[in-house]
Protein backbone atom coordinates (compact mmCIF):
# COMPACT_ATOMS: atom_id res chain seq x y z
CA UNK A 1 0.00 0.00 0.00
CA UNK A 2 2.24 2.35 1.25
CA UNK A 3 5.79 2.68 1.74
CA UNK A 4 8.47 4.86 3.07
CA UNK A 5 11.90 4.53 1.79
CA UNK A 6 14.62 6.38 4.15
CA UNK A 7 18.40 7.53 2.67
CA UNK A 8 21.51 9.39 3.35
CA UNK A 9 22.65 7.95 7.12
CA UNK A 10 26.31 7.10 7.15
CA UNK A 11 29.48 8.18 9.29
CA UNK A 12 30.62 11.37 9.93
CA UNK A 13 33.09 13.36 12.02
CA UNK A 14 31.63 16.09 14.39
CA UNK A 15 30.94 19.50 12.82
CA UNK A 16 29.87 17.80 9.15
CA UNK A 17 26.80 17.66 7.90
CA UNK A 18 24.94 14.86 6.27
CA UNK A 19 21.20 14.81 4.29
CA UNK A 20 18.39 12.70 5.03
CA UNK A 21 15.91 11.78 2.75
CA UNK A 22 12.62 9.89 2.94
CA UNK A 23 10.71 8.44 -0.13
CA UNK A 24 7.11 8.07 0.27
CA UNK A 25 5.58 5.76 -2.08
CA UNK A 26 1.82 3.62 -2.82
CA UNK A 27 -1.23 5.20 -3.96
CA UNK A 28 -0.69 8.04 -1.60
CA UNK A 29 -3.68 10.97 -1.70
CA UNK A 30 -2.28 13.60 0.16
CA UNK A 31 0.99 14.08 2.87
CA UNK A 32 -1.00 15.43 5.85
CA UNK A 33 2.10 15.16 7.54
CA UNK A 34 5.64 14.37 7.05
CA UNK A 35 9.31 14.32 9.79
CA UNK A 36 11.78 12.70 11.18
CA UNK A 37 12.66 11.30 14.96
CA UNK A 38 15.29 9.78 16.20
CA UNK A 39 16.18 6.82 18.44
CA UNK A 40 19.70 6.12 20.46
CA UNK A 41 20.63 2.94 22.82
CA UNK A 42 19.09 3.28 25.43
CA UNK A 43 17.16 6.46 25.12
CA UNK A 44 13.47 7.26 23.88
CA UNK A 45 12.90 8.48 20.75
CA UNK A 46 12.66 12.31 20.29
CA UNK A 47 10.99 14.55 17.84
CA UNK A 48 13.63 15.85 15.15
CA UNK A 49 11.64 17.80 12.76
CA UNK A 50 8.21 17.75 11.06
CA UNK A 51 6.59 19.61 8.44
CA UNK A 52 3.11 19.88 7.73
CA UNK A 53 1.20 20.00 4.49
CA UNK A 54 1.10 23.41 4.58
CA UNK A 55 4.69 23.95 5.22
CA UNK A 56 4.96 24.77 9.03
CA UNK A 57 7.50 22.89 10.44
CA UNK A 58 8.61 22.13 13.90
CA UNK A 59 12.21 20.62 15.82
CA UNK A 60 13.21 19.28 18.55
CA UNK A 61 15.16 21.77 20.69
CA UNK A 62 18.50 20.38 19.95
CA UNK A 63 18.35 21.07 16.86
CA UNK A 64 16.93 24.09 15.92
CA UNK A 65 19.56 26.34 14.25
CA UNK A 66 21.42 22.86 12.94
CA UNK A 67 18.85 21.11 11.13
CA UNK A 68 16.18 21.95 8.19
CA UNK A 69 13.65 19.70 7.30
CA UNK A 70 12.00 20.55 3.74
CA UNK A 71 9.96 18.71 1.30
CA UNK A 72 9.26 17.97 -2.49
CA UNK A 73 5.82 18.02 -2.63
CA UNK A 74 5.52 16.42 -6.42
CA UNK A 75 8.30 13.86 -5.13
CA UNK A 76 6.21 12.80 -1.97
CA UNK A 77 9.78 13.19 -0.54
CA UNK A 78 10.98 14.81 2.64
CA UNK A 79 14.69 15.98 3.72
CA UNK A 80 16.78 16.75 6.20
CA UNK A 81 19.61 18.77 6.29
CA UNK A 82 22.23 18.38 9.33
CA UNK A 83 24.56 20.52 9.48
CA UNK A 84 26.97 21.13 13.11
CA UNK A 85 26.67 17.72 13.81
CA UNK A 86 27.36 16.23 17.26
CA UNK A 87 28.03 13.34 18.41
CA UNK A 88 25.20 13.17 20.82
CA UNK A 89 23.22 13.25 17.25
CA UNK A 90 24.49 9.35 16.88
CA UNK A 91 21.57 7.68 16.68
CA UNK A 92 18.78 6.10 14.08
CA UNK A 93 16.78 8.13 12.37
CA UNK A 94 12.96 7.46 11.34
CA UNK A 95 10.81 9.08 9.02
CA UNK A 96 7.14 9.40 10.01
CA UNK A 97 4.22 10.40 7.58
CA UNK A 98 0.30 10.97 8.42
CA UNK A 99 -1.02 10.17 5.10
CA UNK A 100 -3.97 10.07 3.25
CA UNK A 101 -4.27 7.10 0.67
CA UNK A 102 -6.65 4.92 -1.68
CA UNK A 103 -7.26 1.59 -0.35
CA UNK A 104 -10.11 -0.51 -2.36
CA UNK A 105 -11.35 2.55 -3.73
CA UNK A 106 -11.80 4.29 -0.07
CA UNK A 107 -9.73 6.84 1.34
CA UNK A 108 -7.61 6.25 4.27
CA UNK A 109 -5.54 8.36 7.00
CA UNK A 110 -2.95 6.28 8.71
CA UNK A 111 0.59 6.83 10.26
CA UNK A 112 3.47 4.61 8.56
CA UNK A 113 7.07 4.44 9.83
CA UNK A 114 9.95 3.79 8.02
CA UNK A 115 12.68 1.53 8.48
CA UNK A 116 14.99 3.91 9.85
CA UNK A 117 18.97 4.92 9.10
CA UNK A 118 22.14 4.57 11.31
CA UNK A 119 23.90 8.47 11.32
CA UNK A 120 26.54 7.82 13.49
CA UNK A 121 28.84 11.09 14.15
CA UNK A 122 32.58 10.41 15.73
CA UNK A 123 34.26 13.36 18.09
Amino acid sequence: QVQLVESGGGLVQAGGSLRLSCEASGRIFRINRMGWYRQAPGKQRELVAVITGGGNTNYGESMKGRFTISRDNAKNTVYLQMNSLKPEDTAVYLCDADLTYYFLGVLRTDDYWGQGTQVTVSS
